[in-house]
């Protein structure tokens, strides 16, 4: 066998067996959508759970090896004086860990263990970690075991969806499509379930649907093992296959991508509050009585979720029609015009904060509503828009490890969310979310920045890369 015929591109199926595409891809979107359904349904609950169960003062001192933990928190954000602060700082620790650890799963697999075997062991410690929650004493090994478990699991299986098509199979991107909408499912579905069975029945009976969600999500992968793609060359084997060399500007590249990675980071912290200092926020301030019943507060991410994949897909028909009429802005110009969107959102939260002040009653989630309306019109214009520039900007010999870089801005803006959620507290509500927007704004500023400095490398025209290929011909 050649090196040729070893490849994943060759040896990828080209079946049509589901809706035009190979059978892997069913059994990858299922796996993924119940992985997102423990993750986002442990994610909703995580900052009530803490502030509400087990940070208060008669269980905290029963979770095992708490006191050399909360030491290593306050080694990263400083003193943490309260549960609230405590909560706040965990909860975007183990955020921003999701976004870190990917990177760290996908050198794994591409250095000893192959896609499959990684993906495989990372669920198991996700359902180790999630049903070890239902144990107080276990709180830092469960949220161990998940911090390993998605950085094994995340990146390789996304990673897989891919590697079922032949490098000129343009049914990858409906592939991808395919693979985001059942996450999207997940989003919707898991804090409904969890949310209900932990704020109303018990917190650990939340964990346990969890749980039992990463278990199906492990029976669906492996069941489909035979249907999905070939590893990929790794180790010696993989170092020989000849690689271009970097230019000077596919170095300058890379240095701007990641500069823009703490700018990116800005313009989501609005965004990435809703699952941390948003919730204790909405627990206090939003009526949730509704015919007498009090709904969860975790069901807000479900409402988010909703609103969000209808933002998406409004955003991607707005762009196709707008491209009919006139040119399409770059996409840091998008980035720059989604930010500005989303700073409005946090305005809102201000302005339902300054209301309850003035009138004494809680905040009607009409403003919730709006608040997140414009956040998600504002993050349908980033997120997205983002990963598409760092795809097409990296050089293609990293464009891989830039995707993961890429998801390195979240890292960052969760680390920030973990300081600055605890001042939820001792901040008055208009103030609060008024420096939200304020920070989401800045990142606009940045990027038109960006925009003016750097666009021959961010929005290269034909011309210019006509200009920066000639002295490599003559070299």
């Amino acid at each position: 066998m050649t090196d040729a015929a070893a490849t994943p591109a060759a040896m990828a199926p080209a079946g049509k067996d589901i809706l035009g595409h190979p059978r892997g891809l069913a059994y990858l979107v299922f796996a993924e959508a119940w992985e997102r359904f423990s993750y986002y349904g442990m994610q909703a609950l995580l900052v009530l759970y803490l502030t509400n169960y087990l940070l208060l003062p008669e269980h905290v001192g029963a979770v095992a090896g708490f006191g050399q933990f909360r030491a290593f928190l306050g080694s990263i954000y400083g003193p943490l004086a309260t549960p609230v602060a405590t909560a706040a700082a965990i909860t975007g620790l183990y955020s921003a860990g999701v976004y870190f650890t990917p990177m760290i799963g996908g050198f794994i697999a591409d250095r000893w263990l192959g896609r499959t075997m990684t993906v495989t062991i990372g669920a198991l410690f996700m359902v180790a970690g999630h049903f070890l929650m239902a144990f107080d004493v276990a709180f830092i090994a469960a949220i161990s075991c998940l911090f390993i478990g998605v950085g094994l699991f995340k990146g390789n299986i996304a990673s897989q969806v891919g590697e079922l098509y032949g490098p000129d199979d343009l049914r990858r991107s409906s592939a991808y499509q395919y693979f985001l909408l059942g996450v999207q499912i997940a989003v919707i579905i898991a804090p409904i379930v969890t949310g209900f069975l932990g704020e109303k029945i018990a917190w650990h009976y939340g964990f346990g649907a969890a749980g039992v969600g990463m278990a199906i999500a492990l029976v669906v992968y492996l069941s489909g093992r035979k249907y999905l793609p070939p590893e990929r060359l790794r180790g010696a084997a993989a170092r020989a296959v000849p690689q271009a060399k970097l230019t000077g500007r596919d170095w300058a590249t890379m240095a701007v991508l990641v500069a823009l990675l703490p700018v990116l980071a800005m313009t989501a912290i609005g965004n990435q509050e809703i699952f941390n200092a948003y919730l204790l926020w909405g627990e206090k301030h939003y009526d949730l009585v509704f015919f007498g019943k009090s709904m969860p507060v975790s069901w807000l991410v479900s409402l988010d979720a909703i609103i969000s994949t209808v933002t998406v897909g409004g955003a991607l028909v707005f762009w196709t029609v707008w491209s009919k009429y006139a040119k399409e802005p770059d996409e840091i110009i998008k980035l720059a015009i989604g930010a500005l969107i989303a700073a409005c959102a946090p305005l809102i939260l201000a302005a339902a904060s300054a209301n309850e002040a003035a009138t004494g009653q809680k905040a009607s989630l009409v403003w919730g509503l709006g608040f997140h309306i414009v956040n998600d019109v504002g993050f349908a214009m980033i997120f997205p828009v983002g990963l598409a520039l760092f795809s097409r900007a990296a050089p293609k010999q990293v464009g891989g490890m830039f995707i993961g870089v890429y998801y390195l801005h979240l890292f960052i803006c969760n680390l920030a969310t973990g300081k600055i959620a605890g001042l939820v507290e001792t901040m008055d509500g208009a103030a609060f979310w008024t420096m939200h927007a304020a920070i989401v704004a800045g990142g606009a500023v940045a990027l038109l920045a960006f925009a003016f400095l750097f666009r021959k490398l961010l929005a290269p025209t034909a011309e210019t890369l006509a200009e920066s290929a000639a002295p490599a011909a003559a070299a």
